[in-house]
């Protein structure tokens, strides 16, 4: 709790962590949590949510959501991502998760980017790996967002949503193929517009100037969107043959 301790020692009290998932997800929204964890009650087992089963990842939310001092989960939709993009996104359900948080944090940990409100905050690189705080608002946001996938899944049969989550395995790709993009399909990714017959969009869809502060967070944003892509090549495999895949 090394980060926890740094914003404990400033004078901070109620320290949240903050994540998202579904960045890569070629379908449906991308999830954020928001999570502030009671240091008189720590909680065994907090990692990084992609490490983690799905039976692990489902047993250490229940206790997060019981025994945290405050928590909250946010999504944005596939529309709104294709209108700001992927990253600006990911920012704004961060911001939303931090916004619905009870009782307000007075210090945020947020994973990799800096987020839109008035609170003071600390990016870190890897953060559901260096911080419980955002490990648990991690798990929060995975188990959120794989529920909601679930819950999909009958609805559009073909995509094989309950296993992938909607991340590009070669059968989802396979399935974009030969039936086309879904509704709720974010059609400013290459491989869904390439599906829809639309050609590669850019990143920023909405022509807007970029701040010197916006590159140096995509930079950064970037090295762990890497980082997570070579994790996800295994999974992705696995999924490929009927096995729940983890988040890449």
């Amino acid at each position: 709790m090394r980060y926890e301790k740094v914003a404990w020692s400033g004078g901070a009290r109620l320290v949240a962590g903050v994540d998202e998932v579904g960045r890569g997800s070629l379908f449906g929204c991308v999830a954020a949590a928001a999570c502030i964890l009671n240091p008189a009650d720590r909680i065994r087992g907090l990692r990084d949510s992609k490490l983690l089963t799905p039976e692990v990842r489902e047993k250490l939310a229940a206790r997060i959501r019981k025994r945290a001092i405050g928590w909250s989960v946010a999504e944005v939709e596939a529309d709104r991502i294709d209108e700001i993009n992927i990253y600006q996104a990911s920012r704004l359900a961060m911001k939303l998760a931090v916004e619905r948080l009870e009782p307000r944090p007075d210090y945020l940990l947020v994973d990799a980017v800096a987020i839109d409100i008035d609170c003071p905050q600390k990016k870190i690189i890897h953060g559901d790996a260096l911080s419980p705080s955002i490990a648990a608002a991690s798990i929060l946001a995975k188990v959120h967002r794989d529920s909601i996938l679930r819950s999909l899944d009958p609805l559009y049969p073909q995509y094989g949503l309950a296993r992938n989550k909607g991340y590009a395995t070669p059968l989802h790709r396979l399935a974009l193929q030969e039936h086309g993009p879904s509704p709720l399909h974010r059609r400013s990714f290459a491989p869904v517009a390439g599906a829809a017959g639309l050609g590669q969009w850019g990143l920023r869809l909405s022509g807007e100037d970029v701040s010197e502060e916006d590159l140096c967070d995509e930079e950064l944003y970037g090295e762990q969107m890497a980082a997570e892509e070579m994790e996800s090549a295994a999974e992705m495999a696995l999924a490929a043959e009927g096995v729940e895949e983890k988040e890449c």
